[in-house]
């Protein structure tokens, strides 16, 4: 990256540490935004690409400033349509809410960007390698640290492809009683059985 990319970047860092004001979310989002990067860094030497993957992934939980039993409202108060089951479950809708505070509060107009940030949690059909990519790096960089029970199992798969990677760790937490399955979980699920039979 050029030295004003990178300048812009830094700036960007100090932007999302004052946002989120919580030293915790705060390293757990720039986990994900340099794991997303070097999992980018794996499959191409673009460095927009790059670029891409950590800025999603450094947006990707900026919506976790935002408690559960105020996401519903919330979600209201910007238009963010909601599912059923997001509704049920309100952890889920900081994906949407991080891709709306991305666009509002950060100016970030990238729609892959966006679109990964959205899906993060989720992923969901069709997905881009760019989705996929900020949806891996999440789970390798969850933030219960490095004791996450589908870590180990996950980069075994990683080592196939991130499609491998991305099946397990679906099967693993819908075997593991998911408390709510999102729709767009499990359409992402069939995608990659499709893409990988």
């Amino acid at each position: 990256m050029g030295e004003i990319k990178e300048k812009s970047l830094e700036l960007l860092i100090e932007e999302v540490n004052i946002f989120l004001n919580n030293d915790q979310l705060f390293e757990h989002c720039l986990a994900v935004a340099k794991t997303a990067e070097a999992l980018t860094e794996e499959l191409t030497d673009s460095n927009e690409r790059r670029s891409q993957a950590f800025i999603a992934g450094l947006l990707h939980d900026i919506g976790g400033i935002y408690p559960n039993d105020q996401r519903v409202e919330k979600a209201e108060i910007f238009n963010i349509e909601l599912l059923t089951e997001e509704r049920e479950f309100p952890l889920i809708i900081h994906q949407k809410l991080s891709k709306y505070l991305a666009s509002q509060h950060f100016k970030i107009t990238d729609e892959q960007v966006l679109s990964a940030i959205e899906c993060h949690t989720t992923l969901r059909k069709n997905f881009t390698e760019l989705d996929l990519i900020v949806f891996l790096a999440d789970k390798i960089s969850w933030d219960g640290g490095d004791n996450a029970p589908f870590r180990q199992g996950l980069l075994t798969a990683l080592s196939a492809n991130l499609q491998s990677a991305a099946l397990y760790y679906i099967n693993f937490i819908i075997a593991d009683g998911l408390k709510v399955a999102h729709p767009w979980l499990l359409e992402a699920k069939k995608d990659l059985e499709n893409q990988l039979s």
